[in-house]
């Protein structure tokens, strides 16, 4: 017995709930980066109202005519298709490059009320309100925003003016022309537009109370504090919403934590996916991660820090956090590269590190710190990830209660209800069972010890001496002779009485093999 207790004991403190968590497959890094961080990470929208003014636009003839002829000439000599398709798009992509020289401005002007801007990723670095996002969303260059009120405010007028000179030409151009046709005008409207009255907002979507990224999302204004140069400069922006507390937060890194080949992970609302009118407002409002390798460690010409990576982007992320491994920031999402018909390149995009964005919160004395909310929120996502929902489910309910409004948690609890409900908890025992049981199994093994200790005692032979009598060592009903002077050796009787055998210890004996 005395060999296998301690080989029991030791069974129960390894055996339980506890003991198969180390069994299940590890939680990937991008998904406990995106619970953990996602909550801090919201869209921002900036808009401009303004009255637009252009004037209208009329081909020059001279030019124009000079161009057919080129065009012919281009044919006849087989350079292009001789067919009126090919030869038109060939004029209107000259044309394109260059509207200055084929078009003129000239009365009447026309105006109309339009509004400009976009939609970008920012993130909150303190638990009372202060984001951190890119200085172009919340800026337009005066060239970005006539082009953006070009696209956006004057798609009617492009659209318009496209239709109306290709029918001039006695053309009936198909989608392709039409697209190029519409590009001219576009150009040529935006050199020209005049905007007045101008007017900027600038908001965070943010969620009501109640939780959930859904309906309730509204946006709240933000102030800005600070604003950096636009890329290729120090392309950061400080934001304040007001009246907030126990916001979810994002823990800021070093640049050293990351190096080429690493990993990065960038979370961020991609607007080919915001903008989709066919997905439901809550999908929409949750942000996407990708990841990629940290590819080179680039500078401006001006001495800017970028880092390179091929972690995918896409426009509206910008402004958004990228993630070492370890969960912190090493930078902002800025920038990247497009083809020739502006689409985005997934293969490069440009991060400002996280030294930059440190030094530009030290110059507004901003001190990045985690909420009590974040802090609570990943004690309750470490134990939901090792399927200890019965521990995990009141730390995401003291989130609610700290943080209202928080998107995700109410989610998680009711997952975490179910589990437990299903039968697929794993939360260990708390310590005090671990102490009791450990407690009960010691004594068990002192009894055994005592009981073993009182049957040798039972068994081992003693001498007591009664009155100059001695009792004899190998029965004790025999007596011998008083001892007067010196000491007799006692005779042994005639049938001693001799102990059981002990038998050789068969250790398969009563084990059930």
């Amino acid at each position: 017995m005395k060999r296998f207790l301690p080989l029991i004991v030791a069974g129960l403190l390894v055996t339980g709930p506890a003991a198969l968590a180390d069994d299940q497959p590890a939680v990937p890094v991008g998904t406990r980066i995106a619970a953990q961080t996602h909550p801090a990470v919201l869209l921002t929208m900036l808009d401009y109202t303004a009255k637009v003014t252009i004037p209208s636009a009329q081909i020059k003839q001279a030019a124009l005519t000079s161009l057919a002829e080129q065009a012919s000439a281009e044919a006849i000599a087989g350079k292009i298709a001789t067919d009126e398709r090919t030869i038109l798009k060939w004029m209107f992509e000259r044309m394109a490059a260059d509207p200055e020289t084929y078009l003129e401005a000239v009365l009447p002007y026309r105006s109309v009320d339009g509004e400009a801007g976009g939609a970008c990723t920012g993130w909150w670095v303190t638990p009372d309100g202060y984001m951190v996002t890119g200085a172009h969303c919340v800026q337009l260059s005066e060239h970005d925003l006539a082009a953006a009120f070009s696209t956006q405010a004057l798609r009617k007028f492009n659209e318009e003016d496209a239709k109306e000179v290709i029918g001039a030409l006695g053309k009936s151009g198909d989608a392709e022309t039409l697209a190029l046709a519409q590009q001219l005008f576009a150009t040529f409207n935006s050199n020209h537009l005049e905007i007045t009255g101008l007017q900027q907002s600038l908001n965070v979507v943010q969620t009501l109370p109640g939780g959930g990224v859904d309906k309730s999302a509204k946006l709240v204004p933000a102030e800005l504090v600070s604003v950096g140069e636009n890329y290729p400069g120090k392309d950061f922006a400080l934001l304040k919403v007001n009246g907030l507390q126990n916001l979810p937060t994002v823990p800021l890194g070093e640049d050293s934590d990351v190096r080429t080949g690493d990993t990065l992970y960038i979370s961020g609302f991609p607007g080919l996916v915001t903008n989709l009118d066919f997905l439901s407002l809550e999908s929409r409002l949750e942000p996407a991660l990708t990841e990629g390798p940290y590819n080179a460690l680039r500078s401006t010409k001006s001495g800017v820090p970028y880092i390179q990576t091929q972690a995918p982007s896409y426009h509206g992320n910008s402004g958004g956090p990228v993630f070492s491994a370890s969960g912190k920031v090493i930078g902002m999402l800025i920038a990247g590269t497009v083809d020739a018909t502006g689409a985005a390149s997934e293969s490069e995009s440009f991060v400002l590190p996280v030294s930059v964005i440190k030094e530009k919160l030290n110059e507004k004395n901003v001190r990045p710190s985690a909420s009590i909310t974040t802090t609570k929120y990943g004690e309750a996502l470490n134990d939901y990830f090792n399927r200890h929902y019965q521990a995990a489910l009141p730390k995401f309910r003291e989130v609610q209660a700290l943080h209202p409004a928080h998107p995700y948690v109410g989610k998680y609890v009711q997952e975490a209800q179910m589990a437990i409900s299903s039968g697929k908890d794993e939360t260990p025992w708390p310590m005090w069972v671990w102490a009791a049981m450990g407690g009960g199994a010691l004594l068990v093994v002192g009894l055994t010890v005592l009981l073993v200790v009182l049957l040798k005692r039972r068994r081992k032979p003693q001498v007591v001496v009664h009155q100059g009598w001695q009792q004899g060592p190998w029965d004790n009903t025999q007596y011998v002779r008083p001892l007067p002077y010196a000491p007799q050796q006692p005779q042994p009787p005639s049938h001693p009485h001799h102990p059981p055998q002990q038998l050789p210890y068969n250790p398969h004996q009563n084990s059930g093999r």
